[in-house]
């Protein structure tokens, strides 16, 4: 089995900075993707930015410039340091990887985290 564990939210004010982090353990033979997403009260869940194995990053428009997106793969490990917050940020943040188990070589599956709330509120 595959867990991802996500950390790091929790309330800031307008204009401040939080880090989540996400770690993924288990019978993991590689990882490909990673990303975050959230879901406001009342919404979908959007795609906020994701990081493949190699290759560039991708950010919604409403996070560019604000948001930064990395990731440790000798520790199975993606961030996202999220700056100049506002209030429209406020959601649960849920971390996302692609990934094929031990001992499958092809199967990629798609596994999510339990989400970590973010506040964004004076």
């Amino acid at each position: 089995q595959v867990q991802l564990v996500e950390s790091g939210g929790g309330l800031v004010q307008p204009g401040g900075s939080l880090r989540l982090s996400c770690v993924a353990s288990g019978s993991i033979r590689s990882i490909y993707a990673m990303g975050w997403y959230r879901q406001a009260p009342g919404k979908q869940r959007d795609m906020v930015a994701t990081i493949p194995s190699g290759g560039s990053t991708n950010y919604a428009d409403s996070v560019q410039g604000r948001f930064t997106i990395s990731r440790d793969n000798a520790k199975n490990t993606v961030y996202l340091q999220m700056n100049s917050l506002k209030p429209e940020d406020t959601a649960v943040y849920y971390c996302n990887a692609i990934l094929t188990t031990l001992p499958d070589y092809f199967t990629r599956q798609n596994y999510w985290g339990q989400g970590t709330q973010v506040t964004v509120s004076s």
